[in-house]
């Protein structure tokens, strides 16, 4: 079977209702291809070595977490930029993106399925904005037990900055560069709080709100949520699908 882009980028803004977030990228199609929809191929970031990959398997239309267009970057088509997109138009591939909302989506999004993957039952929101998750484990874990289930879930050792409770019980988390909300998961009253990444900043916040943080890895917190998207739009639309990981450290 095949559809067109329009028809999956429609369907694909209509399942996250795009329309509710201010976002820092356009989200949706942000390159159109002209083949019809057959293959799709999606992935965490839209990298050069993520599109000669998904084009070497045949795909007509990628779908990506991280995308193109930033507020505040260069809008010239230079360097990387244009690499990258000379390789999308040349093969006449199209390229879909959604950021927050892949983030926020209750069933598909990127913070349900890292509570799915680490087993961890969702009890409500971190932020009145829907951005983040708070819930529990299935039992009462001690920091290094926390940090053991997260690198069998999640291939990689989180880094752990010790600051809270020795039993954890109650959890917040937001997957990427979230370290930021760190506060609020404090304010909460939470035990632990999990995402992606860490600044200096973030250990001293830790230490002083008493709060474990750990970081468990911008790419490895965020690889379920376009799989999880790709997996249902080829169900709908009957296509094929590949999930294609580009190993990244951070």
């Amino acid at each position: 079977m095949e559809t067109s882009i329009h028809a999956l980028a429609r369907h694909a803004d209509e399942l996250l209702d795009v329309g509710r977030f201010s976002d820092y990228c356009p989200n949706g199609l942000q390159v159109e291809g002209g083949r019809p929809v057959r293959r799709l191929a999606s992935g965490v970031t839209a990298s050069r070595a993520f599109i000669e990959a998904a084009v070497a398997q045949g795909a007509d239309a990628l779908l990506v977490h991280h995308g193109y267009f930033w507020k505040g970057e260069d809008a010239r088509v230079t360097g990387l930029k244009r690499e990258r997109l000379r390789l999308l138009l040349t093969h006449d591939v199209s390229l879909l993106a959604y950021h927050l909302p892949l983030d926020a989506h209750p069933e598909l999004g990127n913070n349900a399925r890292l509570a799915a993957r680490l087993g961890f039952q969702v009890e409500g929101h971190l932020r009145e904005d829907g951005m983040g998750l708070v819930g529990s484990p299935p039992e009462t874990l001690d920091g290094a037990a926390l940090c053991d289930r997260l690198e069998t879930a999640l291939g990689r050792r989180p880094q752990w900055v010790q600051g809270g409770p020795v039993k954890i019980r109650r959890i917040g988390w937001c997957t990427g560069a979230a370290q930021g909300f760190i506060e609020q998961a404090a304010a909460l009253g939470l035990d632990a709080y999990i995402s992606g990444e860490i600044s200096e900043q973030t250990v001293h916040v830790a230490r002083e709100a008493g709060i474990h943080y750990f970081a468990a890895g911008h790419h490895a917190t965020e690889r379920d949520g376009a799989r999880a998207l790709g997996s249902r739009l080829a169900d709908v639309f009957n296509l094929q699908h590949e999930f294609i990981d580009i190993e990244n450290p951070v």
